[in-house]
């Protein structure tokens, strides 16, 4: 079986997820860059792999797909190795609403209005917005809340196993976590405390620390 291509930038949460889900299938990887925030956005030759110019986009055996999801769950069904889905149908569709509720509440929230606002803008020495992260750490508190009521128990979210579920939040919190605020946003929370120490923890989630 040929050597998947995935194309994007290390520094994405979403190519993280894909990369993450490559890594506990135990699949090797070619990461072809494109960094859409060069200059000019990303080259042209990308526009015929995604034609919204986002990432991560892949390519396996003459199949291309974009969109985090399908990919990480066209890699989890493809490839041999222990199935990242459960095979419950309840637990699988709380596996995906945690995706979905992280793409549409937790993204933008954890990552861009609280990591961007008080990590990164200040580190380009710009200042941030303190309104907006205000706001944001208001939404976050409502998150966590959610997903903590929806942890099961156990070691990972949804209990005994790793599921695409860790693997989807894992790289907004390994972003959010960085900020001053993340810390009594998640001290409120213990069991998610002790999922991200085991999270962060983990061989693949070391080895796809994004390079700068």
């Amino acid at each position: 079986m040929a050597r998947p291509k995935l194309f994007g930038a290390d520094y994405s949460v979403y190519v993280r997820i894909v990369r993450l889900t490559l890594a506990q299938k135990g699949i090797d990887c070619d990461l072809v860059p494109v960094d859409i925030f060069a200059e000019g956005g990303p080259p042209a030759w990308y526009a015929d792999m995604h034609p919204f110019g986002r990432i991560p986009s892949f390519e396996h055996d003459g199949l291309r797909l974009i969109e985090t999801t399908a990919i990480s769950r066209y890699v989890d069904e493809a490839f041999a190795g222990e199935s990242l889905q459960p095979a419950d149908p309840r637990c699988r569709a709380v596996m995906n609403q945690i995706i979905s509720m992280l793409d549409s509440y937790a993204y933008r929230t954890l990552v861009w209005d609280i990591y961007v606002e008080r990590v990164s803008k200040p580190a380009r020495g710009e200042r941030p917005d303190e309104e907006l992260i205000a706001s944001a750490v208001g939404k976050a508190r409502t998150f966590l809340s959610c997903l903590d009521r929806l942890k099961a128990p156990g070691p990972w979210l949804l209990g005994d196993k790793i599921t695409l579920a860790d693997l989807h939040a894992a790289p907004m919190f390994g972003y959010f976590t960085k900020a001053a605020e993340s810390i009594d946003l998640m001290s409120a929370h213990p069991a998610l405390g002790q999922w991200w120490e085991r999270m962060r923890a983990l061989p693949s989630f070391q080895a796809t620390e994004p390079s700068d």
